[in-house]
């Protein structure tokens, strides 16, 4: 059994303490926003916090998460609202497949959590193990510049 904290909520599951956190969170749980991509760490789409920092579920094992907080995707949005990262998101065209996007959003909620304001080479850097086939990464690094905006604004730093 572990028992863990996902999107604040307390959860218990009855799964081998090896098992990656991705399937826990996609299997068990039903959250499936986090994706599945290369199942070695590369590419970024199981990206998801834990304890505010950015983290490959794919190869993390459940027993590693115990007493921590985790977050996916699914914990930007309250009440079909979406976050600043998620309006950022669609009013830059962002995506064009979607399927890296999850991964990308929460890699930037990591970076705007620790730094609003964010230069570009930080923006490229936070986001360099989040892969995109699509080639969106311009989209995607203006987002994020739009996102942090938006955190600057409710501070009344922009």
């Amino acid at each position: 059994m572990a028992k863990l904290t996902i999107n604040g909520r307390a959860r218990t599951v009855d799964v081998d303490p090896s098992t990656p956190l991705l399937w826990v969170i996609r299997e068990q749980i039903g959250l499936t926003g986090t994706k599945y991509g290369c199942g070695i760490a590369q590419c970024g789409s199981c990206t998801v916090l834990i304890d505010g920092a950015a983290v490959r579920s794919c190869v993390l094992p459940v027993s590693a998460v115990a007493g921590r907080k985790v977050e996916t995707v699914e914990s930007l949005s309250v009440g079909g609202k979406l976050s600043k990262i998620q309006k950022a998101w669609v009013d830059k065209q962002a995506p064009q497949c979607g399927y890296c996007q999850a991964g990308q959003i929460m890699s930037a909620a990591a970076l705007l959590s620790a730094n609003s304001q964010p230069s570009d080479n930080e923006i490229d850097q936070a986001l360099a193990g989040n892969y995109c086939r699509c080639g969106t990464n311009v989209r995607i690094r203006r987002a994020v510049q739009t996102a942090a905006t938006f955190y600057n604004a409710d501070k009344g730093n922009g």
